[in-house]
């Protein structure tokens, strides 16, 4: 039975979110998801383009809704990305390791929100030995992927 974390590749419509202003664009989730044939928007509020794609400020701004959101912001920004989320009716949310925050978390779960942290998108996304295969296998290992 697939896990929560691989559930959430199961959807057509993803955004990535960054703030390439702060720290690079998150363009191995980006272009993962493009690889495994998803339509993936960039939402990123300081570019107007990402990887020759057109980047958007806000969920809003969109062309069209998505059904799951992954968010490689800045820490800081996390729990405002979740409230954002929840106000575009986005029900599907994977935090990056380590930007996950306590506030975000709850947020989430008032908001019904499915919500994944405590690991990395790109394990999901990027077949073959990397570092984040290695990763993966720590995950499993850990009964945590």
């Amino acid at each position: 039975m697939a896990s929560n974390y691989h559930n959430f590749f199961d959807f057509n419509r993803y955004a990535v979110v960054g703030h390439s202003a702060i720290k690079p664009f998150p363009l191995l989730s980006y272009r993962g998801l493009k690889r495994l044939g998803k339509q993936a928007l960039a939402v990123d509020p300081s570019a107007r383009q990402i990887d020759g794609d057109p980047a958007y400020p806000d969920f809003s701004a969109l062309p069209e809704p998505v059904e799951a959101v992954i968010i490689e912001a800045p820490r800081t920004d996390t729990k405002d990305w979740v409230a954002r989320a929840a106000e575009a009716g986005i029900k599907h949310v994977w935090i990056h390791m380590g930007q996950d925050t306590p506030e975000a978390s709850a947020l989430a779960k008032q908001h019904g929100i499915n919500l994944r942290t405590g690991s990395c998108a790109v394990m999901y996304l990027k077949p073959g030995l990397s570092y984040h295969s290695i990763h993966q296998m720590i995950m499993k290992a850990l009964g945590k992927y």
